[in-house]
């Protein structure tokens, strides 16, 4: 389970927003989030507000959270009228450990409240072991054209590290089952610099993946977080804490292996086939669109509100069913909040961001120091050089 959520500011039992805040919904892009806290087992690395069996305690279940969730969306077309998606993405948890009709019910819940856009993308998160070629056909007749499968290695020594329960070999197989159920474009997760990782390990896994034929692959460096069942068996010494150095070659390499293959990154940690192949939700988040988080624990942005629901199922069902808003806290966010979160989004993309939104001291040592790419520069913007994509943190210190 995640760590508690910040305070902020009441949610109106309504979940009404200011005016300020719903003038211009969607003027950017509009997209929705439907979280599912649902897991088999839990990830000895995750703190996601994710949850067992034998920790979700009474009062919610897998079979009626679809319900749940569609009391949420209603109030949340009270708030803000019809408005047109561009995207959803179900996010976990494992969204599959739903019936697939239960994650149809949500999505044209969606469509009804308040419309999807023609072609609009919608994605679900699945865990391998989650899925079949029978459930994936299902999901796409509900409309779902995208999937993003959690691999993380194809190292059986790696997954056992990261207590993640599925055999080596089935994140490639389901993401050639998906590809043969229609789905229009296939993601496959990576995670790597676990302890043990060797090189070769990951030398395979981006082979596994490239021969899934997939369009897109999301690739992280091992974060450590507080209170997972990794942290304490690093401070146990049972492992070794992760390596700066061996990440930074593992990114390289990725590079090396993905760019081979005809893929192409977009955003730091993502690489893409085609423009077609990049996760438009995504790029939503990253560029300063709305959106809004259904479920417990989802965060949402309008129009500079920030707001986050109650964390525990249990909890957001019970405010459901009072008929009230399941939000626990909001902060409204000034303009300087704004361009400080638009600058570290956009840095880390392909287009960068334009220079004269950036302070021009730090980047002009970032040019020097060989981060960001001179022609870009020259044309008025900041766009990270492969250097650069290894140590933007660094730039985005410097620079917002």
């Amino acid at each position: 389970m995640a760590g508690a959520l910040p305070d902020g500011e009441p949610v109106p039992l309504d979940g009404s927003l200011p005016d300020s805040a719903t003038a211009h919904v969607g003027r950017d892009g509009f997209a929705v989030y439907v979280h599912v806290p649902f897991c088999a087992s839990r990830c000895g690395y995750c703190d996601f507000n994710t949850y067992t069996a034998s920790e979700l305690g009474g009062g919610v279940s897998r079979e009626t959270y679809a319900e749940t969730v569609l009391k949420e969306l209603a109030l949340a077309r009270q708030t803000i009228g019809p408005k047109r998606v561009d995207t959803v993405f179900f996010g976990g948890g494992t969204p599959t450990l739903l019936d697939a009709d239960d994650l149809g019910r949500i999505l044209h819940g969606i469509d009804e409240a308040w419309g999807l856009a023609p072609g609009a993308e919608v994605t679900t998160e699945a865990n391998p072991e989650s899925v079949d070629p029978a459930y994936l056909r299902r999901l796409r007749g509900h409309g779902f054209n995208r999937i993003s499968l959690g691999m993380q290695s194809a190292a059986p020594g790696v997954l056992k590290i990261l207590d993640r329960r599925h055999t080596a070999g089935r994140a490639p197989q389901a993401a050639i089952e998906a590809r043969e159920a229609g789905f229009e474009h296939v993601n496959l997760d990576l995670i790597y610099g676990t302890p043990g990782e060797t090189a070769g390990d990951f030398a395979e896994s981006l082979r596994k993946v490239i021969e899934a034929g997939v369009d897109h692959v999301s690739a992280y460096a091992l974060i450590v977080e507080d209170g997972t069942r990794m942290a304490a068996r690093m401070r146990r010494g049972e492992i070794p804490y992760p390596s700066d150095d061996v990440a930074a070659d593992r990114y390289l390499a990725a590079e090396a292996a993905l760019g081979e293959a005809g893929f192409e990154w977009y955003e730091v940690s993502n690489w893409a086939t085609s423009e077609a192949a990049r996760c438009r939700h995504n790029l939503l988040y990253w560029t300063g669109a709305d959106w809004w988080g259904l479920g417990p624990g989802a965060h949402s942005h309008v129009g500079g509100v920030r707001w986050w629901n109650v964390k525990h199922p249990a909890a957001y069902g019970e405010k459901l069913a009072q008929g009230v808003s399941p939000g626990y806290g909001r902060e409204l966010l000034s303009d300087d909040d704004r361009h400080v979160e638009d600058v570290m989004l956009r840095v880390r993309l392909r287009e960068g961001i334009a220079l004269d939104r950036v302070d021009q001291v730090g980047a002009k040592q970032a040019l020097a120091n060989g981060l960001l790419d001179p022609a870009a520069y020259e044309n008025g913007r900041l766009v990270l050089t492969l250097r650069g994509r290894l140590l933007a943190d660094a730039v985005i210190r410097d620079v917002v």
